[in-house]
């Protein structure tokens, strides 16, 4: 597959999961505000006095790495990234292209205390509705693949449910348009989803058109205590990080502090 056609690919995807979804809709809109708001704040988890709130991302493939964790267990890697000093966790939840699901957020969220993010390609409010009944505390929009409208209304059917959404950019463009959008929690992916390519320096790039009172987390890439620190000075407050982790949990104190 030509790497330029898989964001749009994975986009359809989630279309044609919808549409077999929607005689759900009303059912899981009803189940969220029943669940009522999160007790769990993102945000807040995410503002630490020294080095970089960690987000650890429970992931068991990826379209650019193929199979991560081949002994995948969703549950034990959640409690173990808690034991470490994870300020929250990432979860997967895609099925085509990451091996994730929708259940290995329910079972961490029976397990661990800390904030869960519903790691997605979100394009409908059922998903956030989903989400949060699931046991989610918080989701990802990608800028790349909604309107500033689009995002305004996603952001606020989350604030709803107290959940305060991680909105991942990728350009200038793109960052302007979640600040115009309200974006309170603004993550650079230096991935580029079009193609899967990696550039660390992007979040640098970007951070200069974020501004202070807003979060910023440093996206994809990670996998030294130098990269991380490069993250940190560039005004990071927090990462999220997922393959070096999978790989090797050890690390976890080492980018967390910013330093090898």
């Amino acid at each position: 597959m030509n790497p330029a056609d898989i964001l749009k690919k994975i986009i359809a995807t989630k279309h044609i999961e919808i549409k077999n979804q929607e005689s759900q809709r009303d059912a899981l809109k009803k189940a969220a505000y029943e669940a009522g708001p999160t007790t769990k704040d993102f945000a807040q988890a995410l503002q630490v006095n020294s080095g970089l709130a960690v987000i650890a991302e429970v992931k068991k493939a990826s379209p650019s790495a193929g199979v991560i964790s081949a002994d995948f267990d969703p549950v034990k890697t959640a409690k173990n990234y808690q034991t470490l000093g994870a300020a929250a966790i990432s979860v997967l939840t895609d099925k085509d292209y990451f091996q994730g699901s929708i259940d290995y957020l329910k079972q961490i969220r029976q397990e661990v205390e800390l904030p869960l993010l519903r790691k997605d390609f979100i394009i409908d409010e059922l998903q956030i509705h989903e989400a949060r009944v699931a046991g989610a505390d918080t989701f990802l929009l990608i800028a790349a693949v909604l309107t500033e409208d689009e995002m305004r209304n996603f952001l606020a059917i989350g604030r709803e449910f107290a959940m305060e959404a991680l909105v991942e950019i990728h350009d200038e463009e793109e960052a302007h348009k979640a600040l115009a959008a309200g974006a309170k929690i603004i993550g650079v992916n230096n991935r580029d989803l079009r193609n899967f390519t990696t550039d660390l320096s992007l979040t640098g790039k970007l951070a200069k058109f974020i501004p202070e009172d807003k979060i910023l987390v440093g996206e994809s890439g990670i996998k030294t205590g130098k990269d991380s620190r490069q993250l940190l000075d560039c005004g990071c407050s927090a990462i999220l990080v997922g393959e070096s982790l999978m790989r090797d949990p050890q690390k976890f104190k080492e980018l967390q502090a910013g330093q090898a």
